[in-house]
């Protein structure tokens, strides 16, 4: 049922969503520069250039050259006499108003220099050139007499049949080769043109058909759809159970923005992994999106950053770093698994893409949805309060209904060190594959074993930059660290004793689970998925095409088979170790762990079998298990809720994180004390710490940790930006502010 609500942005006290000041006189300007700094440089225009705010500009820096956007009229801070004068202009589109008011938006919000912030738009500098045209070939249809050899003539079909294509895309169509096409062109039966990359993708189609909807999908397709064709600001939750079809609806809006001839941007905690969701896609729409991921080679994403900015391409799904890209036509943006830890950037600037989303969907003055089985705690009560509308689907699509949830109590298990496995789950694994049915294994922990030691002395292996135990890979027989990468080869021997052989493994990875499935289970199929296995959208999609196909009767995966998977024969989900997400006091431990549970749970049963799910705990009376076993979300929620209320943490309070870091551990030390000692100090505002952080040790880099904790109401950039200048702060010492920390690492 729909709420209806007034829309607004989250309070954000201090901040302005005024508009970016116009370029008044054409003899200075500011241009700002993608580099860590604080505001644009000025600098003189000749041979009378008419620019305006969000042109790209060739300027001098120094003794070289650098490429900045004109941000505005000159500051008239520097004389005339050193006053250089630019270059000259880009022939690249203009960085759109709305999204120089988000750069400055997002720098403010966050503390992090405003060129900072500006080196996330221009993340692909190539892509500020023209593009060379490329060269594809259609067929001729004037009569052209040519001898015609079996290679020519499935070449000549193709072509017949389809839009033009490079020779190399045409000879694979055709089972031929490159040769045979410009053979064919040679001979007048081709003709060879130049086109636009982007005209080699099919464009989506709004206009399509959409699959039949359930009257609760109806409703709230209808109230996106009004949305998206108003095009006015708003936030409406989709909160539906796994398998409710949400992303049917939200295809609406964006079938909706494509008759309007607006862009769409999607955002997916895992795109490398969402092959799923991408052929979804292209079955409803029948054409490709853009995709924007770290996966990319550098002539896609050059190619890609240019068609948005052009207008070329009209539907982009991305990681968090898409919601950066310049669309001059946006009109919708999704945000699916709003939940999601990964939409937090916790390197260089630091955000969460499902916060700035909000932000950037009320400058371009458009609907943005947010989607989730589990929604975030701020979410629901953004939702309670009234600040964002919600459409709730509480039942799975078509004739599926919720997995039935058990726990095993591993207490009474008593099962040895080296099995993780209860009987309870042995047989229900057994039982779904004698109905022809496939299981999911889950366990939160890459590797072989997350600890080795040695038997003789009890050293621990330890990575030397990073405060984290190596982690086992036995595959590749090395230890590996998963926060830096440093890796060595399994050792034979102990470095303090000498002992050889006396390596053990504590703990299980799913590597080592899989050695127990290999023993328990020996006539199964199955298959590890872990980012270690499937590095990339090829091996995801070759994963889902194996389980669909059903060429794997088990799968042992770690998160990344926890989101948006739908494996019609997969019902049976046992989880490893459920406790694994509680320790450590986190403030978000519990709310987190529910929401991994329940959406790996969700991957059971969603068509006509129904699922089983097995929870294996050594806890089963957290909250957090009996919350999932009596499927009482919502008192689970209050539950948080309260908590959080009655110690003023987030949502009811601010929270501010100060990590220093450096090389130099007594340098780091020093400004920590520094930073500490001119703490703010106000009945409104408390400083914990300095204290080391949880990994004091992280890539070489030393670290210590503050933490500043205010009311609601407190504009706390304010507050910060005034206490970092009372320190001095040495140029080997960094100091990262993170405003809505979601980690305490």
């Amino acid at each position: 049922m729909a709420q209806s609500r007034n829309h607004s942005a989250p309070s954000l006290p201090g901040l302005s969503l005024e508009e970016p000041v116009q370029v008044a006189s054409q003899d200075r300007i500011s241009v700002l520069l993608p580099l860590p700094l604080s505001g644009p440089y000025d600098y003189r225009i000749t041979d009378n250039i008419t620019l305006t705010p969000g042109d790209f500009v060739q300027v001098p820096l120094g003794r070289r050259e650098a490429v900045g956007v004109v941000w505005g009229p000159g500051t008239g801070e520097v004389p005339d006499s050193k006053l250089r004068a630019i270059i000259g202009p880009l022939e690249a589109p203009p960085i759109p108003q709305s999204a120089l008011k988000f750069i400055e938006w997002v720098a403010q919000y966050t503390v992090h220099p405003l060129g900072a912030v500006l080196k996330m738009v221009m993340s692909v500098p190539a892509a500020l050139e023209p593009p060379k045209p490329q060269i594809a070939y259609e067929i001729n249809r004037s009569d052209k007499s040519i001898r015609l050899t079996p290679a020519r003539r499935r070449v000549l079909a193709v072509a017949e049949q389809s839009p033009p294509l490079p020779a190399r895309d045409l000879a694979r169509e055709a089972g031929g080769g490159v040769s045979v096409v410009k053979g064919l062109a040679e001979a007048g039966a081709l003709n060879k043109i130049e086109i636009s990359p982007a005209a080699l993708t099919a464009l989506p189609d709004g206009a399509r058909a959409g699959p039949d909807l359930s009257p609760a999908q109806t409703e709230a397709a209808a109230d996106l759809i009004t949305k998206t064709a108003e095009q006015i600001f708003s936030v409406t939750l989709l909160d539906g159970v796994p398998g409710s079809g949400k992303t049917e609806v939200y295809f609406e809006a964006i079938a909706e923005a494509l008759k309007n001839d607006k862009q769409a941007l999607v955002l997916l905690p895992e795109i490398a992994l969402s092959a799923q969701w991408l052929n979804r896609f292209r079955d409803r729409f029948g054409g490709a999106p853009a995709e924007w991921h770290s996966e990319l080679t550098p002539a896609t994403r050059r190619n890609t950053w240019r068609e948005i900015a052009e207008g070329k391409t009209r539907v982009v799904v991305g990681a968090r770093s898409a919601l950066f890209l310049p669309f001059p036509d946006l009109g919708v943006i999704v945000v699916d698994e709003e939940h999601d830890g990964a939409f937090k950037q916790d390197d260089g600037v630091t955000y969460n893409a499902r916060d700035m989303a909000v932000v950037r969907a009320q400058l371009n003055d458009i609907p943005v949805i947010l989607a989730s089985a589990t929604p975030s705690l701020e979410t629901v009560v953004n939702v309670r309060r009234g600040r964002y509308d919600c459409h709730q689907l509480a039942d799975r699509h078509g004739n599926a209904v919720l997995p039935n949830m058990s726990l095993v109590d591993m207490r009474a298990a008593k099962l040895p060190r080296t099995r993780w496995l209860s009987d309870d789950l042995i047989k229900a694994v057994n039982e779904a594959q004698a109905q022809g049915e496939q299981s999911l294994l889950f366990l939160n922990r890459r590797g072989y074993a997350p600890l080795t030691l040695c038997r003789t002395c009890g050293h621990r292996w330890q990575c030397p930059r990073c405060t984290a135990w190596l982690v086992e890979h036995r595959h590749g027989q090395r230890l590996q660290c998963h926060h830096c990468d440093f890796s060595i080869t399994r050792p034979k021997e102990c470095p303090e004793c000498h002992t050889e052989d006396s390596t053990a493994a504590c703990g299980p990875g799913v590597e080592r689970l899989a050695e127990e499935v290999e023993a328990t289970f020996p006539d199964f199929r199955f298959a590890v998925a872990s980012s270690d296995t499937l590095q990339g959208p090829r091996a995801a999609a070759e994963l889902v095409r194996k389980i669909e196909d059903r060429e794997l009767d088990l799968i042992i995966g770690t998160q990344v088979m926890a989101k948006g998977y739908h494996f019609p024969m997969l019902t049976m989900v046992g989880v490893i170790d459920a406790d694994l997400g509680l320790a450590g006091g986190d403030l978000r431990a519990a709310e987190r762990t529910y929401q991994l549970l329940y959406q790996v749970a969700g991957r059971a049963g969603r068509e006509d079998r129904p699922g089983r799910v097995l929870l294996q705990t050594y806890n089963p009376e957290h909250p957090v298990m009996t919350a999932l076993i009596s499927g009482s979300r919502d008192q689970f929620l209050d539950a948080e809720i309260e908590a959080r209320e009655s110690s003023g943490m987030p949502p009811y309070g601010r929270l501010v994180a100060l990590i220093v870091s450096g090389r130099d551990a007594h340098a780091v030390e020093q400004v920590a004390t520094d930073l500490g000692r001119s703490a703010p100090r106000h009945e409104s505002v408390a400083v914990l710490g300095p204290a080391p952080a949880v990994f004091a040790l992280l890539r070489g880099r030393h670290r210590r940790r503050l933490l500043l904790k205010a009311y609601k109401g407190v504009n706390v950039q304010k507050v910060v930006a005034h206490w970092l200048e009372q320190v001095q702060i040495p140029q080997k010492i960094r100091v990262q502010v993170d405003v809505d920390p979601y980690s305490f690492l």
